[in-house]
């Protein structure tokens, strides 16, 4: 493999990269690459992926469709995050019930 060509493909291709982290969607591969996976990915990632064909970048609206998707799993995980740590402290009631004496205050 030729260096120089491979490196320059790499930079042509990271120039056509918009995004600073694009999203991109894995092909299959004779590794054991699992096909249709999105990803997002640095920009420089994401030209190495598309260079080597072992990924192609996704358009706009997978883009968007996977981003809400993350967004959604964020506030679940949030939200469970947010309820184990919910402390409750238990008061016998006997000691609720019995008022301070002055030097406890």
């Amino acid at each position: 493999m030729d260096l120089r060509s491979y490196y320059k493909k790499l930079r042509d291709v990271e120039r056509t990269i918009v995004e600073e982290f694009p999203v991109v969607v894995s092909h299959e591969t004779p590794e054991g690459g699992r096909p249709g996976v999105l990803t997002e990915v640095p920009r420089m990632l994401a030209a190495q992926l598309v260079a080597e064909g072992r990924a192609d970048v996704a358009d706009a609206k997978t883009t968007a469709r996977y981003r809400q998707e993350c967004e959604e799993k964020k506030q679940a995980a949030d939200q469970l995050l947010a309820a184990s740590r919910l402390q409750v402290m238990v008061v016998p009631v006997d000691s609720a019930k019995r008022p301070k004496s002055p030097e406890q205050r």
